[in-house]
């Protein structure tokens, strides 16, 4: 069944033109292509990372949050008990009064000292400000630094200036290094979030930014929904990789990235408290993300996406359609985040 299933996820009209097979991507002539079985790298790369977060976390992000006036504040860890302790787990973390009372006969105390007990167990979930700062400085430095990595990749590429030099020679289109560690690098990076969804920050409503929390991005995100996300982001890109559609992709990638450092620089200064200067770098944040994401993104990738591979081949393969169905999904992400952002900023202007 596996195999079955291998030989057609890897059929040739799924992702090449007519009369164009997986033998014509031999390395040759100083041409070299993306090979699928190099995406098994990025695991390894997403571990690279996440020792290379542990680091900056604490030696870099830690002082600086000292540095802005976020103390490290230690919370009371309740008695081991493990009657509550697997009640807390497995039932509830708000239990009624009369489970309470049940639980407090069953470990021989008082009502009082039960609901103590969940009160800082329930303390211990919350994440910290100077924890949720660490994330978020994490996230800061790996957009900005992915966001001049891919300008000084992109700045001298004809591709970058003139979208139709996308497809100039696709699909025999040679890997660059740069290209190479540029997708291995964004891909390890989302591998990395995936496998530290279990213990970052929730995104548990914790009070803050007005914005942050209308736009959800410290409000109740869906556990999975993040597993999903990621998945997807890891799966477009992946595919994109296997298709050879490499010079597009690393165009996604810069618009994306270019938006998303300064909402974090923003989250950052929330939680030192520094307001004006949050609030400035969230309308810096806003008038990139309208440019990046509203504009550039439909008129200028979407364009060369749906419209452009018809000059060059007169049968769209299947790859086409679902590679757009899902860059187009994204686009109405995009349109439903900007419509959020502008009821903010609406807000912040005329109401102050």
């Amino acid at each position: 069944i596996l195999k079955t299933l291998n030989s057609w996820f890897w059929w040739e009209n799924i992702w090449m033109p007519i009369n164009v097979t997986w033998a014509h991507f031999v390395d040759r002539e100083g041409l070299v292509f993306p090979k699928p079985h190099q995406l098994y790298a990025t695991i390894p790369y997403a571990f690279v990372l996440l020792i290379i977060r542990f680091f900056s976390e604490r030696y870099i992000a830690m002082p600086l949050a000292k540095a802005l006036g976020i103390k490290n504040v230690r919370r009371v860890k309740p008695q081991p008990n493990p009657v509550l302790e697997s009640y807390f787990r497995e039932c509830s973390k708000h239990p009624s009064q009369s489970d309470i009372q049940g639980l407090a006969k069953k470990c021989n105390c008082t009502v009082r000292l039960v609901e103590k007990w969940f009160r800082r167990r329930r303390n211990l979930e919350i994440p910290t400000v100077l924890r949720k700062f660490q994330e978020a400085f994490w996230r800061f430095s790996f957009y900005l630094t992915s966001s001049i990595a891919g300008f000084i990749f992109l700045y001298d590429k004809p591709w970058f200036y003139d979208i139709w030099q996308t497809w100039v020679g696709y699909p025999f289109q040679t890997l660059l290094p740069s290209q190479y560690w540029y997708y291995m690098a964004e891909i390890g990076f989302y591998w990395s979030l995936l496998f530290t969804l279990g213990i970052d920050n929730r995104r548990k409503a914790s009070g803050g930014a007005h914005w942050e929390l209308q736009l959800g991005l410290q409000g109740r995100a869906d556990f999975m929904a993040h597993v999903i996300h990621h998945l997807a982001a890891i799966g477009l890109m992946s595919g994109s990789w296997c298709g050879n559609y490499v010079r597009l992709g690393t165009l996604v990638i810069f618009v994306h990235d270019t938006a998303d450092f300064w909402l974090e620089a923003a989250k950052m200064f929330n939680y030192a408290r520094w307001e004006k200067t949050c609030n400035m770098l969230f309308i810096i944040f806003s008038i990139a993300f309208f440019i990046t994401r509203i504009i550039l993104f439909p008129f200028w990738i979407l364009r060369a996406t749906l419209y452009q591979p018809t000059y060059y081949s007169t049968t769209p393969v299947i790859a086409y359609f679902l590679f757009n169905g899902q860059l187009l999904i994204l686009q109405g992400l995009h349109l439903y985040w900007g419509y959020l952002i502008f009821k903010i900023l609406k807000r912040f202007i005329f109401l102050k």
